[in-house]
């Protein structure tokens, strides 16, 4: 039988040494770098093996480690539209047993929101606006987005804009110099994935 801990968050390591390659290359400026997207659906490729042998895999079944591995490989397979909505789905039924959290889930449910072109709910997800800055993307209600951010222990929306901006300008990131192309291109890319019609 495999040990789908070591072989998860292994994955997960993998994902994130690449990134941070790639990262300090500069590789990532331009967009989804197919070396990224590879290791991406090679990874999400892994998780649905592990749901189809061991059913959803949380802490209980591979500690917390591995739970941690397998959001961070779920958050990351964002060519796989199928396989993040079917684990948001598992990880709503899995939180009334303890075995995800609705932090996790309320990230997941706010990427896959903004692929399919809806506001997010929790204000979770960011990229570069029209101004330069790294703003979230649209919030449904956002007159109400920190009452539930505070919900999933998240904090003010405030908060978490000036510690993403900082953290941007700390890696040495940089807006797209067209932001109508980039959003032309994300727009293309959401479509021929699937997550858009």
């Amino acid at each position: 039988m495999i040990d789908w801990t070591t072989q998860l968050i292994a994955a997960a390591r993998r994902d994130l040494d690449v990134r941070a390659r790639l990262a300090q290359s500069g590789a990532l400026i331009d967009g989804y770098h197919p070396e990224m997207e590879a290791v991406h659906l090679e990874n999400a490729e892994l998780l649905e093996r592990a749901i189809a042998e061991i059913g959803w895999p949380g802490p209980g079944t591979i500690g917390d480690d591995g739970a941690a591995a397998v959001f961070l490989i779920v958050q990351h397979a964002i060519s796989r539209p199928d396989l993040q909505r079917r684990v948001l789905a598992l990880m709503l039924d899995a939180i009334p047993r303890g075995q995800a959290n609705a932090l996790d889930a309320a990230y997941l449910a706010d990427r896959i929101a903004v692929f399919e072109g809806r506001p997010q709910t929790f204000g979770t997800q960011f990229d570069w606006d029209e101004a330069g800055l790294m703003s979230p993307a649209p919030i449904a209600d956002e007159e109400g987005v920190d009452a539930r951010r505070a919900s999933v222990g998240l904090p003010p929306m405030a908060d978490t804009i000036a510690h993403m901006r900082a953290n941007a300008a700390a890696e040495g990131q940089a807006a797209p110099s067209d932001h109508a192309q980039r959003r032309a291109d994300f727009d293309a890319w959401a479509r021929r994935t699937g997550w858009r019609n």
